[in-house]
């Protein structure tokens, strides 16, 4: 029975006819990242498979807490590593620890893998492929992510805490690759690049809104719950994507905007009567 085994196993037909499959699933997910995310035993909701499918040059996520935006960009990420070689992708965050945990998941997802390979170099803040390609995290502050080039792939992640000169820096690095960038985050108030991006964009920009109701892993009665522990304004904010007023404006975003309307005149007989 051995011999039989191991002929069977050195069998060149069946040896030929599992590389034509390997091949066949790796052309399948060099075509379509929903693939991927599949064998690393990510089933993607329909937004995410949009996400992920998309092939805009500039998207921006407005999303719930624990929505699976992070995990969505972490498997654009690996995608993007994977199938264009010598690729260079950067994860930026507010904070070096939380673009840590996103370079985390994406270290997962590879791992997850069922055939996990082509690591040429690894480390905390980095992620380096045989292909050439590279995956790096780095800090959310304008003064240290200057120095990269031709980026591929750029994902801000909590971007609406992200200081506007930040975005300013990165920007620039997507202009001889022409590369994609990704911008995801809940709502902090009216303010910032993100905001003005979201509001203000253009057409450009490919915009995806995923409130706490549309995610199936959250409860209901979760959310209901929550909604009582921590009040409107931080619900709203934090799981329907609210862009709300900083609680301490003295007036409301709404109200400035109305003192601001150009076809509005001003009567300047008020002020000659008072003067």
């Amino acid at each position: 029975m051995l011999f039989e085994k191991q002929s069977y196993s050195l069998n060149p037909i069946l040896i030929q006819a599992t590389l034509n499959a390997i091949e066949r699933q790796r052309q399948k997910e060099a075509a379509d990242p929903v693939a991927l995310a599949r064998r690393a035993g990510f089933e993607p909701d329909a937004w995410q498979s949009e996400v992920l499918r998309s092939e805009a040059k500039r998207q921006i996520l407005l999303a719930s807490r624990q929505s699976g935006k992070s995990s969505t960009t972490a498997l654009l990420l690996l995608w993007t590593a994977l199938y264009k070689p010598k690729s260079l992708s950067l994860a930026v965050s507010p904070s070096l620890r939380q673009s840590v945990e996103l370079l985390r998941k994406v270290k997962d997802f590879l791992n997850a893998l069922p055939d996990a390979s082509g690591v040429d170099g690894e480390s905390t803040l980095r992620l380096e492929f045989e292909n050439g390609s590279r995956v790096v995290a780095l800090p959310g502050s304008e003064r240290t992510v200057r120095g990269y080039s031709a980026v591929d792939l750029l994902v801000c992640d909590e971007a609406a805490r992200c200081e506007s000169a930040l975005w300013y820096s990165l920007s620039p690095m997507l202009a001889v690759s022409q590369g994609k960038a990704i911008l995801l985050s809940t709502p902090f108030g009216r303010r910032g690049f993100y905001h003005s991006t979201w509001m203000e964009g253009g057409p450009e920009w490919e915009r995806t809104k995923v409130t706490a109701a549309e995610c199936p892993r959250i409860a209901p009665a979760w959310l209901e719950q929550e909604r009582q522990q921590i009040g409107e304004f931080w619900f709203t904010q934090e799981y329907e994507c609210s862009f709300n007023d900083d609680v301490s404006a003295v007036f409301r975003y709404e109200d400035i905007l109305a003192a601001a309307d150009g076809n509005i005149t001003p009567d300047w007989s008020i002020g000659n009567a008072l003067g």
